[in-house]
């Protein structure tokens, strides 16, 4: 369908079609993830003490997914993020655990914003690859996704730095080789003095502890940084001038999550719809009464509206278009609320099946409620949509 832009001398029309090409790209990925990843592996992962499997990995590198947006030169398909999103949005409808998110979109991106050329030619060719595990560090106890939430500090000495803070709710940080750690100047305030540093996990003073969360499928880990030294080389980008790059990671990482969500809601979608059609009451179908029926309508609506927002806000990002930020933060407050209620409607909807342990509709409600709070809620999203269009 073809879209205007409110400014057509900045946007000309676009198309939110799917390529010939984008198409295959979506249905490989659903055949691949049908076959290697079914529920069975979900919840093998869920019960893993890492939520990792490296076979999984290895096949998903010899697809090229973690190198999808990693340009050709660095061992990459070169694609751009409308192209990851299909991958992605296939992915969340299976509940797909591991670190890709992290890795071939948090850490992968934050060294194509910040990297120097040597950075990109050290890191990237081996995340592509599959061989490097990354993430990148920025949360703290505090619980802000703004700049005054960043008080790590980063202070100089010798000829490099010195690391002393804590970073909480970190996506994969237990597993991660490469630690793309926010910190900022002593003495600096809010985006002012921010920098990013690119720390192995094995530098001494580096300690990585794997946290209880409720959503299995994506797990989450403490990193504690005392009197961590780094050489000046890593350095990611300018000092002190890190905040713009987090910023801009932030967005194109929530775009990334609401395509996961969109395929968690689809499926939940896809699954209520089939249990209304088999599950008798009073001899017929749950799914005659105008009850049922009235949830699945609105639920299609949520899933719909999900997908159109995000696919604008992959567009935008993947175009660098002037309000990119406002559409990644008006994605991610739609998306925050949809799949959550989409996700408790399918419950509902399943009736007293739906809260067991045996049944898969709970594996998507809470990823439905660990995806709302990432890189902000609703709440904070939709502050950040009146802060950029007043």
């Amino acid at each position: 369908m073809e879209f205007l832009a409110r400014d057509t001398k900045l946007w000309p029309s676009m198309d939110f079609g799917f390529s010939e090409e984008q198409d295959l790209l979506r249905q490989s990925a659903r055949d691949f993830l049908a076959k290697e990843c079914p529920m069975t592996v979900v919840r093998r992962m869920m019960d893993d003490e890492t939520g990792h499997a490296p076979e999984l990995w290895d096949r998903m590198a010899q697809l090229g997914w973690q190198g999808l947006i990693v340009p050709e030169e660095y061992g990459g398909a070169g694609l751009d993020f409308v192209d990851l999103i299909v991958v992605l949005e296939e992915m969340g409808r299976v509940v797909a655990p591991g670190p890709f998110l992290s890795t071939a979109v948090y850490a992968a991106v934050a060294l194509l914003e910040a990297g120097s050329e040597e950075q990109k030619k050290r890191h990237l060719p081996d995340i592509a690859s599959g061989k490097l595990l990354a993430t990148v560090a920025q949360m703290e106890p505090n619980g802000r996704w703004d700049a005054d939430g960043i008080t790590a500090t980063a202070t100089a000495e010798g000829a490099g730095y010195r690391l002393d803070g804590t970073k909480l709710f970190v996506p994969d940080g237990h597993l991660a080789e490469l630690l793309i750690v926010a910190a900022r100047t002593p003495g600096s305030t809010v985006g002012d003095g921010v920098s990013l540093f690119c720390v192995d996990r094995n530098t001494a003073g580096v300690t990585t502890t794997a946290l209880k969360s409720m959503d299995q499928t994506r797990r989450l880990a403490e990193v504690r940084l005392d009197g961590v030294l780094v050489e000046g080389a890593a350095l990611l980008g300018e000092l002190g001038d890190a905040w713009r790059t987090l910023e801009r990671l932030n967005d194109r990482a929530k775009v990334a999550l609401c395509a996961e969500m969109c395929g968690g809601a689809q499926a939940v979608l896809d699954m209520s719809v089939e249990y209304a059609k088999v599950r008798e009451q009073f001899g017929k179908p749950i799914g005659s009464f105008q009850a049922i029926q009235h949830k699945c309508a609105d639920m299609m609506v949520q899933v719909e509206s999900s997908k159109s927002a995000t696919y604008y806000a992959a567009w935008a990002v993947a175009n660098d278009v002037e309000d990119a930020p406002l559409a990644a933060a008006m994605a991610k407050a739609y998306c925050s609320d949809a799949y959550r209620v989409v996700a408790g409607e399918g419950i509902q909807i399943h009736g007293g099946i739906g809260f067991t342990w045996e049944h898969d509709m709970h594996i998507y409600f809470k990823r439905a409620k660990s995806s709302e709070v990432s890189f902000g809620d609703a709440t904070w999203n939709r502050e950040l949509v009146a802060q950029q269009i007043l």
